[in-house]
């Protein structure tokens, strides 16, 4: 008696390595075509969180942080001109310099792009950040006890694609009258 493989059996089990191999590597290519995506959902995530934490870092008080009465109103009602709504004051934008955002709420219905800009206006990240929009919404909302008129939902979210980041912070007028 022979040991050995006959010329059909070498044949079936290189189809089956065959068949198997091609399954691991349609795996493998999965899984590399994802790893790309995730650099980029990394990436949409960082700009979403560097714009929140942007925001989050703004005064949040009942007049415009260049009104007269900033310090010392205790409602909108308050303040000598200009009192803090939802979305910028005439001429406010995040890049000018001469009169920037100045206030949580300025944030409202904020658009970014095409592409990824700092405070300044200028570009970052380059061609890697060319196709990202980033919108941002604040509203009022009721939360731990403390009314709606005194605390914000805000919502950034950034689209690239097929790559969608949204990233939400509350923030609470905790100190209304520190600009």
């Amino acid at each position: 008696m022979c040991s050995g493989f006959t010329l059909i059996e070498a044949t079936v089990s290189m189809v089956v390595v065959s068949i198997a191999a091609a399954g691991v590597m349609l795996l493998f290519q999965g899984a590399v075509r994802g790893s790309a995506d995730t650099l980029a959902q990394k990436q949409a995530y960082a700009v979403a969180q560097s714009l929140l934490e942007e925001i989050e870092g703004m005064p949040f008080t009942y007049c415009d942080p260049r009104d007269a009465n900033v310090k010392t109103a205790s409602s909108p009602a308050g303040c000598a001109a200009t009192a803090e709504g939802l979305g910028p004051e005439l001429g406010e934008t995040r890049y000018a310099p001469a009169n920037p955002f100045n206030n949580v709420n300025d944030y409202n219905g904020f658009v970014m792009g095409p592409g990824v800009l700092d405070v300044s206006g200028a570009a970052v990240g380059g061609p890697a950040f060319a196709n990202y929009t980033t919108t941002v919404t604040t509203v009022p909302l009721a939360f731990a006890g403390i009314p709606a008129s005194e605390s914000l939902l805000i919502t950034v979210t950034v689209d690239a694609g097929n790559v969608h980041a949204v990233l939400q912070g509350i923030r609470t007028r905790y100190a209304p009258n520190t600009p």
